[in-house]
């Protein structure tokens, strides 16, 4: 059995990616957190960020990464609630857990910052003077350039540690397992941030995940739309998997239906891989949550669904 470390869930999105890690933070060793973070993976987060201060780096885009990823931390995450959680990303993590991380990462990441003169509307027009409430300057941010991104790498990590051990910490468990789907296609910095992760990428049947996404509120609506959606991650996936060498990596590829169909005997072989014991959690793999959508689709549009995705079906394992 191999050391347990800490765990990444990933998914195409409504493969089962909620179940299997609300399962795993059942397990007396591993801390589910218990909403989707998206700081480090969604557009503006610490990826874009990790580019943005090294291998793309200039003062604008910097500032940009800096003002986008302040957005995300102390804006979006901190005023939008879980829909299905009811609470914020803070609350979720730990407030102090939160606040510390957050405030520590400006003084790391930022050389400077200066206010940039704004121009009123009158500007060039001596009898058109500003507005009483026009803004009088901008803030700007000069960034930090890292020449050796081990150095930023080792501050985002330490951010992440923070708020994820300290939230771990506090529940008694010595493992944290984050999930936000699109994990799955950002896999190769998740393992610079955290060499030693687990992640764990679970499937489902293409044509049973258009179904799921079709009835979502988040999703397009129509069965076009949800290929338009969905192809592209299929094809991304499944290009990046083609060149990636996981030999030394820890990485665990599940299927929901091989969970559903045999729980008690798939679930030792995951707690085995993830190097912990096994445990009878009190949640199972249900497989009425899989199977509900069998018969969503008439034959016709099955069979179209089935061609647009011919060449992924079987590549993710299916028949």
């Amino acid at each position: 059995m191999s050391a347990p470390s800490p765990i990444f869930v990933a998914g195409t999105g409504r493969s089962g990616t909620s179940q299997l890690a609300d399962i795993l933070g059942e397990h007396p060793q591993i801390h589910r957190i218990p909403i989707e973070t998206r700081f480090i993976v969604d557009p503006g987060g610490l990826r874009d960020l990790a580019d943005a201060l090294t291998i793309r780096y200039d003062p604008y885009l910097g500032n940009d990464a800096l003002r986008r990823l302040s957005d995300i931390l102390t804006v979006r995450l901190v005023g939008r609630r879980d829909r299905d959680r009811g609470h914020t990303v803070p609350v979720a993590i730990g407030e102090r857990h939160y606040w510390d991380a957050v405030g520590r990462l400006w003084s790391e990441l930022v050389e400077s910052t200066f206010g940039e003169s704004v121009p009123g509307a009158g500007f060039r027009h001596a009898t058109w003077p500003a507005g009483p409430f026009e803004p009088q300057s901008y803030r700007r941010a000069v960034p930090r350039y890292f020449g050796d991104r081990r150095e930023l790498i080792e501050i985002l990590r330490r951010a992440v540690d923070t708020m994820f051990g300290g939230a771990a910490a506090d529940a008694g468990k010595p493992i944290w397992c984050e999930k936000t789907p699109f994990n799955l296609l950002c896999m190769d910095f998740l393992w610079e941030l955290v060499p030693e992760a687990t992640i764990v990428h679970i499937k489902r049947h293409p044509v049973a995940v258009v179904a799921s996404h079709v009835d979502q509120p988040w999703a397009p609506p129509t069965v076009d739309g949800a290929l338009a959606w969905l192809k592209p991650v299929y094809d991304r996936w499944l290009g990046w998997k083609g060149t990636a060498d996981l030999t030394n990596r820890r990485y665990v590829e599940v299927r929901a239906e091989d969970l559903a169909a045999d729980w008690p005997e798939q679930r030792r072989a995951l707690f085995e891989l993830l190097g912990v014991d096994d445990f009878a959690t009190r949640s199972t793999f249900r497989s009425h949550s899989l199977e509900n959508r069998n018969d969503q689709f008439d034959p016709g549009t099955r069979e179209f669904v089935r061609r647009a995705l011919d060449g992924v079906i079987p590549a993710m394992g299916y028949a």
